[in-house]
């Protein structure tokens, strides 16, 4: 995988305006996430829709709670192991709210997020890991402050709020998979 002016070369690109210039230039942390719109239902478009701010909140009675929400991920990875991004690496997307990492608040002004489509309590696919694993080679290789001690889930940022990937994210196939690139 490569990565080109800060977009992922072999991802689809959705752009969304849900971003911001970071305030110092660093990458430093790579936060993942998990998404299912509505839950725990997979496919379709609901994801990028929201990430565009283009949700029809009418369409599922679970979007009602969404509406005006202003969130956004860097990138996507779909269950088929489909890449999606959102936001260029070197912008702040946002998706890590309150946070704090390592004494350090604000991970968005810091962090990269990627969304696995899924929910805490479901298996992830094969293909998400192994895109994962490449994803964060290339990241690792490219945003030199990056490293494979500085990931974490959402959960790790934000405990008190979020507890995403969740249980059903194995952590020992991730880092396995991420291994063979180093």
């Amino acid at each position: 995988m490569q990565i080109e002016n800060h977009w992922l070369t072999s991802a689809r690109q959705c752009p969304s305006h849900f971003f911001n210039e970071r305030p110092a230039d660093e990458v430093s942390l790579l936060v993942i996430h998990n998404i299912a719109l509505p839950p725990l239902i997979y496919g379709g478009k609901a994801i990028e829709q929201l990430f565009t701010g283009c949700l029809p909140t009418d369409a599922h009675p679970y979007f009602e709670q969404l509406k005006g929400l202003e969130v956004s991920a860097h990138l996507l990875i779909r269950r088929t192991g489909e890449l999606v991004q959102f936001v260029a690496f070197d912008k702040r997307a946002w998706h890590a709210g309150a946070s704090s990492f390592a004494g350090r608040k604000q991970c968005n002004d810091f962090s990269i997020g990627i969304e696995l489509e899924g929910s805490d309590n479901q298996p992830y696919t094969l293909q998400q890991y192994k895109q994962l694993a490449g994803v964060t080679h290339a990241l690792i290789k490219h945003y030199p402050l990056l490293s494979q001690t500085r990931i974490c889930g959402h959960s790790d940022i934000a405990p008190d709020r979020k507890t995403d990937p969740g249980e059903a994210f194995d952590w020992q196939v991730y880092r396995h998979d991420l291994a063979a690139y180093f």
